[in-house]
């Protein structure tokens, strides 16, 4: 039950090379990513049509791909442009592209109909490629559970002071200080403020700040799973809260859960900052704490998956932190359904 229509990240623009092809299952589906000789990017199933097997362990060649098993070869679009031992090239050996869009250090796929793929929808990210932020590119989890778990989770900042007490977290009242929520067409966005307050573990190793602070956590989490975060802390009583951001710390968070299979997920994210930028120590250091961190809800939500397979009938207790997940869901949901029902009528 995945929605095809809409843009997933596929990886890392550093993931895919002209050197070798890149295997990565999306929705269920095996496909394979690669360049040719002038740097784009490619998808297409990783699957030769002659006996199934993964192109992913082929050769590229110039501009197109080899299957090293009976050598068949495709071009950029899927077509088939030589079978060793035939002249005739069968309609069958041809193979259908994926839609690939590469922006800001992502590559983008689009899953369904292609004659639908529009990328003025695809989210924009524009802090992985400007000079004013700093962040460490490729990272990548993989999580062993179904991606709605994941988004739950994020959609839901009040468990910071508890799973990432030491991390990201900080004072337990921060899950005390409700999140305003707004719906959007194609998701939600969700604003904390915790004003005058001690900073965060991770703010207080950055900067050393021992004096409290005005934090916020301002996202948007949009369609298939994307969230993309404003956040920061500066000195309290400042005036952030009114824009004044001055002496302050900022942050740019860009994240993705893209569906391998019903039950496991890729994740990909990334944590900018826009100050010492000529310091790479701050870069590292606040990689290495993020990573911690999201170790932190990789443990948490993999237990909660376990107890949750035990008992299929186990009915989850809302509450009032829950309106933003809620929706979310019910948004995919209905997506999800209305696409397929299209389709059958199709």
């Amino acid at each position: 039950m995945f929605l095809k229509n809409t843009w997933y990240v596929a990886g890392w623009s550093q993931e895919i090379t002209a050197q070798s092809p890149l295997p990565r299952t999306i929705l269920g589906i095996p496909v394979v990513l690669w360049r040719d000789a002038q740097g784009k990017v490619s998808a297409l199933p990783d699957r030769c049509p002659h006996r199934g097997a993964p192109l992913s362990k082929g050769r590229i060649e110039g501009d197109e791909l080899r299957c090293m098993y009976h050598g068949m070869k495709f071009d950029a679009q899927g077509a088939c442009t030589h079978i060793p031992g035939q002249e005739r090239i069968p309609p069958g050996a041809n193979l259908s592209g994926f839609p690939v869009v590469e922006r800001n250090k992502w590559v983008w796929i689009w899953m369904g109909e292609a004659d639908k793929a529009d990328a003025s929808l695809i989210p924009d990210t524009y802090w992985l490629d400007s000079p004013q932020w700093r962040y460490k590119p490729g990272g990548n989890m993989h999580y062993d559970v179904n991606y709605l778990l994941i988004a739950d989770n994020l959609l839901d900042f009040s468990h910071l002071p508890f799973v990432h007490e030491k991390t990201l977290g900080g004072s337990a009242d921060y899950a005390n200080t409700r999140a305003d929520v707004k719906r959007l067409d194609n998701g939600l966005r969700v604003e904390r403020w915790f004003m005058d307050a001690p900073p965060a573990p991770f703010v207080k190793d950055l900067t050393g700040w021992t004096q409290n602070v005005d934090r916020w956590n301002i996202y948007d989490f949009v369609v298939p799973g994307v969230l993309l975060m404003d956040s920061g802390s500066a000195p309290a009583g400042g005036g952030a809260r009114e824009g004044n951001r001055e002496g302050g710390v900022q942050f740019r968070s860009a994240q993705a859960l893209t569906p391998e299979t019903e039950t496991s997920t890729h994740y990909f994210f990334s944590q900018a900052h826009n100050f010492a930028l000529d310091d790479p120590s701050v870069t590292e250091k606040l990689h290495a704490t993020v990573v911690a961190g999201f170790k932190e809800d990789w443990d948490m939500i993999h237990a909660q998956a376990h107890t949750l397979s035990l008992d299929p009938s186990f009915k989850m207790m809302p509450l009032n932190v829950d309106n933003a997940l809620g929706h979310f869901r019910w948004l995919m949901g209905r997506l999800i359904s209305t696409e397929q029902t299209v389709a059958r009528a199709a």
